[in-house]
């Protein structure tokens, strides 16, 4: 593994983590939007991940076989979350339905939190693997100059 690919490794882990920690913070911007444009209220919004592969020669792909070299994480896609909305009686908001009954997102607060905690951490394991790699580098560098 090149020492530049470590880079790169840690670097798009971090950018998958950023974005995941994007989509958590709006599920939780919108936790109270009942109405969105298309008339009905908002649906969580879940970040896949998936190994980032590139597209190997034949060497390449043999060489593979015999050792692990990965190439980091990449964002897969966004789906919603199809559970239930959460219901609540409320006859006097503009969204209840004829039953009184009002249909809110399926974000649940503290499940948005754990996640964002959980990102963020993963994140911050991403920065101590560049650091450590560019520390390695570094010291690297310097043993030409002794």
């Amino acid at each position: 593994m090149a020492l530049f690919q470590s880079f790169d490794i840690a670097a798009s882990g971090m950018s998958a983590q950023r974005f995941r920690m994007d989509t958590i913070a709006e599920n939780i911007a919108n936790v109270n939007t009942t109405r969105t444009d298309d008339g009905t209220p908002y649906r969580r919004k879940v970040v896949t991940f998936r190994e980032k592969l590139t597209s190997p020669t034949f060497s390449e792909a043999l060489e593979r076989a015999t050792e692990f070299r990965g190439d980091g994480v990449k964002v897969a896609g966004i789906y919603e979350d199809t559970s239930d909305y959460i219901m609540e009686y409320d006859p006097s908001h503009p969204d209840a339905d004829e039953n009184g009954y009002v249909s809110y997102p399926n974000v649940n607060t503290v499940t948005e939190m754990t996640n964002l905690i959980d990102s963020s951490r993963a994140y911050e394991a991403n920065v101590t693997a560049f650091n450590a790699v560019k520390s390695m580098a570094t010291t690297g560098l310097q043993i030409g100059n002794s």
